[in-house]
């Protein structure tokens, strides 16, 4: 169930790290450091996520 959390939040980080670069709710300069941090952050979520499912995997087998 964690895995699936932490994947959906991954791809939640994502999607509102685009939304802040592109809308630049606040100064642009702000707005692009908040989004590439959200961005990275959403990433690595993501990766951890999969890095889990595929020990879980491999842990079944």
């Amino acid at each position: 169930m964690f895995n699936w959390l932490s994947l959906i939040a991954g791809i939640c980080y994502v999607a509102l790290g685009i939304v802040m670069m592109v809308y630049k709710f606040l100064e642009p300069i702000y707005a692009y450091a908040l989004g590439a941090v959200l961005i990275l952050y959403g990433i690595f979520r993501i990766w951890r996520a999969i890095s889990k499912f595929r020990n879980t995997a491999e842990d079944e087998d």
